[in-house]
């Protein structure tokens, strides 16, 4: 057994060891979260290294990759962790090449990596609309783009893009953000049409507002204010975005293709 493959094992045994596994079948496969060290993407990491998959995420700033890698360590959970600007075509090409060539064919792809510059549209820049643009919507082009060509030959993925709420009902101050979240949902629908045939599924999360420190740094009236138009009466966790991340990638979620699961908790219903 070749050095490389008895990584992958020993990667698969910690990783099933560290919470539950899928039914009798399962078949662990090559993942990519993009911007998977945020706070929603670790938790996306987190949930599909316990299904059992080899999870490679991406990241810009390699001082944090490195801290995070560490503290999953501690978990006992193992990452593969790759530089990219998924904004640029050139670096996401570069990206899925490193990481097909180290682990294999990426089957499973969750587009999450994303950036906001709030303003109104009447103070916004040019480049403030460019930039939001860029890392959250081309980007899913980008990495897709360069990942699908494998899923076709190997007659199997799932693509997963982390939209937003705000794609759906619009937000004040973020017509850059919620012009590129509403944009995944097209994108969505469109290629989930062009391969299903080829048993790739493609799908979209739009999670509503989650417990993580960007809410908790609102000031606590108008968090409260959040709060009460919440249905359930809770902030989702990151977690709850996870495990619908987990059963999109999974066998039971195959008959379901170009649709949008709201992670909201009835804040908004479509």
């Amino acid at each position: 057994m070749s050095a490389l493959a008895q990584q992958k094992v020993t990667h698969m045994t910690k990783n099933l060891d560290n919470g539950p596994t899928a039914q009798s079948g399962f078949v662990p496969r090559v993942t990519l979260v993009t911007g998977g060290t945020g706070c929603i993407g670790s938790a996306i990491c987190r949930a599909l290294a316990r299904q059992g998959h080899i999870v490679a995420t991406s990241y810009r700033n390699e001082e944090k990759a490195k801290a995070w890698k560490a503290d999953m360590a501690k978990e006992g959970l193992t990452f593969h962790t790759y530089y990219c600007d998924a904004a640029d075509f050139e670096s996401a090409e570069k990206m899925v090449k490193a990481i097909v060539a180290d682990l294999g064919p990426i089957q499973i792809l969750v587009n999450n990596a994303g950036i906001t510059r709030d303003t109104t549209v009447r103070k916004m820049s040019v480049d403030q609309w460019r930039d939001v643009i860029s890392n959250n919507l081309d980007s899913v082009f980008n990495v897709t783009r360069v990942v699908l060509d494998g899923m076709l030959d190997s007659g199997f993925g799932r693509i997963i893009n982390i939209s937003s709420i705000n794609g759906q009902k619009g937000q004040f101050g973020q017509a850059n953000y919620a012009a590129a979240k509403a944009g995944m949902h097209g994108f969505t629908k469109a290629l989930a049409q062009e391969v299903a045939k080829k048993s790739v599924t493609v799908n979209t999360i739009s999670p509503g507002y989650i417990d993580t420190d960007m809410i908790q740094g609102v000031p606590e009236q108008i968090r409260n204010g959040i709060l009460g138009n919440i249905p359930v009466g809770r902030f989702g966790t990151p977690e709850d975005v996870a495990n619908a991340v987990g059963f999109l990638t999974s066998a039971e979620s195959a008959f379901i293709t170009g649709a949008n699961l709201s992670v909201n908790g009835g804040h908004f219903m479509d």
